[in-house]
């Protein structure tokens, strides 16, 4: 996977925030180097095949913060405290599956340490390191529910005993970093012996592959070494012999992998583990200071979300289906799919319906490249057309459909600027078709789509259509504030009316979760009396979509 120039390090002994900033780079280029591999020998606790892309999507999350960090630094040089605790809090928000999880929690250990007032540190940058990985291993340990030996934590655990004995040597930060590395790739050659599953297998440790990459680039960023090999499946001291299928293992565990952020007390999160503990396995949470990452697998997925909504607020929620996630693993690429990025449930099962895969997003929220590249991958086939949804996401979505062509997938992406837009391509989508007119079909669809929105103000504030106040109604026309009222079914008409001025033939209605079915009926009826020739078809948004989008075709 091709990947920008890396800078070279210079060997220093000194634990700055360039030093992370380096190691986080390389840590990110070697797991992009690694993916494929890793993904190929995951067989625990799930052989869905994709640990190495979870632990490159988690490293991508960490390393955007990281740089956001320093991009926004203007009157001063970013700090160690501000760096460490930038990249654990990105680690932390795009944790993806159960190995990228763990590896949150570590680098929230490492920042425990390298972020502490200087008062409170070891003497030495090699005892702050080594103190750095040791804590790194404890706060993972107590993260999972039920730690299991003969995976990463393994390795992590290994690699922080090493760091400690090479700084008692009075060794440097880059002397810790080498021993933790080495000891980290002789764990890792010891875990087939160490877990049954890997044994039958003959593989190593998914996990624990991708975190002696993530120590290889510690190394290389203090010592300016390169690591002499790759830590990939197949280059190890076990033979990587596969066995004919490994997605046939591990098919009597729950059925669904669900992940979520949460918005929570401590002692809220500790009911939680319990409950979750009691719901299924692999469970692990990482974060604090009121905002954690909680992974699970569980057969009831519905049960582990309420769970959540119990504790706190959760949010981005996904939920993978196992059996799903094995088939992509097995059968060959479908030729086109159809990518949407959608904000409310309902529109995304409507989506979901219609073929597409689907990003789901809550008011405000903007996808990250990462999750729209997720998607893309999960879509699983030759050609993908990306519908981003939003004016604010053609950023994340080019870069997302850049990174996906290098992985040669081909991708076009249709600037749609509203859902119902969306609606509108995906409605005229043709898969059996050549691939660019049915760009052009769908470009087309989306671009004859006038869009509206309704929206509640949240304050006073000046608008194209005037001065609103809080609690008004907002009736917008392509992106603009074009009328302002009291409530929303008369607003809503008085949109409508300005929308079909110009003509149309079909109008389309997605309410919102708190909108009535009376104010779709009303609306039904205003355009059915005001515009004899005009359809309407109403949709359900369901949860986290806006009061009321409307379509004009």
């Amino acid at each position: 996977m091709p990947h920008e120039p890396q800078p070279q390090p210079q060997p220093a002994d000194e634990l700055d925030a360039e030093a992370v900033r380096t190691w986080s780079s390389l840590a990110l280029a070697a797991l992009g180097r690694a993916r494929e591999d890793i993904d190929a020998i995951n067989v625990y606790p799930v052989a869905d095949a994709d640990t190495g892309t979870n632990l490159y999507l988690t490293a991508e999350s960490a390393d955007r913060a990281l740089a956001e960090t320093f991009d926004s630094a203007a009157a001063a040089p970013t700090s160690l405290p501000e760096a460490v605790r930038a990249w654990a809090h990105g680690a932390l928000v795009g944790a993806r599956g159960n190995s990228g999880t763990i590896l949150a929690q570590l680098l929230r250990g490492v920042a425990d340490v390298l972020g502490a007032e200087p008062e409170g540190r070891r003497t030495g940058p090699g005892g702050l390191l080594a103190h750095a990985l040791t804590r790194a291993a404890e706060e993972a340990y107590a993260a999972v529910a039920h730690p299991v030996e003969g995976t990463m934590l393994t390795v992590a655990g290994a690699a922080a005993r090493a760091g400690e004995a090479a700084s008692a040597a009075a060794g440097t930060a880059a002397d810790v970093a080498r021993a933790a590395y080495d000891a980290a790739r002789a764990a890792l050659a010891e875990t087939p012996g160490q877990l049954a599953a890997l044994g039958r297998a003959g593989v190593v440790d998914a996990g624990g592959c991708g975190l002696v990459a993530v120590l290889g680039a510690l190394w290389q960023a203090l010592s300016g070494q390169e690591p002499a090999a790759e830590p990939v499946a197949g280059r190890t001291a076990v033979p990587a012999t596969q066995p004919d299928d490994p997605c046939e293992q591990h098919e009597d565990g729950p059925a669904y992998e669900v992940i979520y952020l949460l918005e929570a007390s401590e002692t809220a999160v500790a009911e939680l583990r319990a409950r979750l503990d009691g719901l299924g396995d692999s469970l692990v949470v990482v974060g604090g200071d009121g905002l954690w990452n909680v992974h699970v697998h569980v057969d009831d997925p519905g049960a582990a979300v309420e769970a959540g909504v119990v504790a706190g607020r959760p949010y981005r929620i996904r939920i993978t289906h196992f059996g799903d996630e094995r088939r992509r693993g097995r059968v060959e690429r479908a030729q086109r799919a159809v990518v949407a990025v959608v904000p409310g449930e309902g529109l995304a099962g409507l989506c979901a319906e219609a073929g597409a895969t689907t990003v789901l997003v809550r008011p405000g929220e903007v996808p990250a490249t990462a999750e729209l590249l997720d998607a893309v991958r999960r879509a699983h086939a030759r050609e993908v057309v990306l519908l981003p949804g939003g004016t604010e996401l053609r950023a994340a979505a080019a870069t997302a459909a850049e990174q996906a062509r290098a992985e040669g997938v081909r991708v076009a992406v249709i600037p749609t600027r509203s859902a119902v837009q969306g609606l509108a391509a995906l409605a005229v989508h043709d898969p059996d078709g050549s691939f660019d007119e049915d760009v052009v079909a769908m470009t087309a669809a989306a671009g004859a789509t006038r869009y509206g929105e309704l929206a509640v103000a949240e304050r006073q504030s000046f608008t194209s259509a005037g001065i609103c106040q809080a609690g008004d109604v907002l009736g917008l026309i392509d992106g603009d504030v074009a009328v302002i009222g009291a409530g929303l079914p008369e607003t809503a008409e008085a949109v409508l009316d300005r929308m079909l001025g110009s003509g149309g033939e079909l109008v389309t209605l997605v309410l919102g979760p708190d909108v009535p079915d009376a104010v779709a009926e009303r609306l039904e009826a205003h355009v059915q009396h005001g515009h004899l020739a005009v359809d309407t078809v109403t949709y359900r948004g369901g949860r986290y979509s806006a009061p009321l989008l409307i379509g004009v075709e």
